[in-house]
């Protein structure tokens, strides 16, 4: 069943006796709805921290905790398409938010190997990871702050204003990244999981992804990775910590290099971005 809102066909009349009581499905969701809700909002998301949303099942608690939400804002992860079902039916009435409405997405890349790997080259599973795109969350919080407005009008000022404020500090980060990769001449980096479409997208990068179409590659495509990575003098492969590494560590032994953890799924999103442009800047520097 797919459901999505954008805006609200209801206003309550009534001010909210007590905050809005929200569900995400990933931590950084959580974090944007904390600042544009502050004390008007209590937020909890289903993804908890070292979990992939892959594979993730929410537990009996969750569950039962969404039969009181008041809103459940969705990503698209994985792990959604599976329960989505049940989460509506636990709170029939609840209203869906899909945090990617009004973006055009891309789709999640494939690793093909040759001399050029570009982003062009896709299988067809839309890219869930959005947020690695800070401006991409400028948008994101605009639905997010309209949503709120609808449900809890008495409170929109305090929406708005914060929604302002933390595009100021989405302004800063995006300058600060872009100090960081814009003087770059090598623009590939290599990823086991491709969380980064939207990042690279956005700040001129390419990811070269290890996983095939969401599977571990067989042998004969590790090879070629390797050749790849050797001959593009790829020497750090990026891995996401909810993820097995084994493979990823597979490639670096053979290139000689070295692997780094980054996080799509860190709550402290801002720092945590500026942390990934640090490592990417560190790693593809001549």
């Amino acid at each position: 069943m797919r459901r999505a809102l954008i805006f609200l066909l209801w206003i309550p009349v009534a001010v909210m006796a007590e905050p809005m009581h929200v569900f995400v499905s990933v931590l950084p969701l959580q974090t944007f709805v904390e600042k544009i809700g502050g004390p008007h909002v209590v937020v909890q998301a289903l993804v908890r921290p070292g979990y992939s949303p892959q594979t993730y099942d929410p537990t009996p608690q969750q569950i039962s905790a969404l039969a009181k939400a008041d809103l459940y804002i969705r990503a698209g992860v994985p792990f959604e398409h599976a329960w989505m079902d049940r989460i509506l039916s636990a709170n029939p009435d609840m209203p869906i938010l899909d945090a990617r409405a009004g973006i055009a997405l891309r789709e999640m890349d494939k690793h093909r190997p040759g001399p050029v790997q570009t982003h062009h080259d896709h299988w067809h599973e839309h890219d869930p990871h959005v947020w690695t795109s800070p401006l991409l969350v400028k948008q994101m919080i605009g639905t997010i702050r309209d949503t709120f407005s609808e449900l809890d009008p008495s409170h929109s000022a305090d929406y708005s204003s914060n929604h302002d404020a933390f595009v100021l500090e989405l302004d800063r980060l995006d300058r600060d990244i872009r100090a960081l990769l814009e003087p770059l001449g090598q623009r590939q980096f290599m990823v086991f999981h491709p969380a980064w479409g939207y990042f690279a997208d956005t700040y001129g990068l390419v990811q070269v992804p290890i996983e095939h179409e969401g599977k571990e590659p067989g042998g004969r495509a590790l090879a070629r990775l390797i050749d790849q990575a050797k001959a593009e003098k790829i020497r750090v492969i990026f891995v996401q910590p909810q993820f097995d590494e084994r493979q990823a560590r597979q490639v670096a032994r053979a290139i000689g290099g070295g692997v780094i953890a980054i996080d799509p799924l860190a709550q402290d999103y801002c720092n945590n971005l500026r942390q990934v442009a640090q490592q990417f800047a560190e790693v593809l520097q001549p």
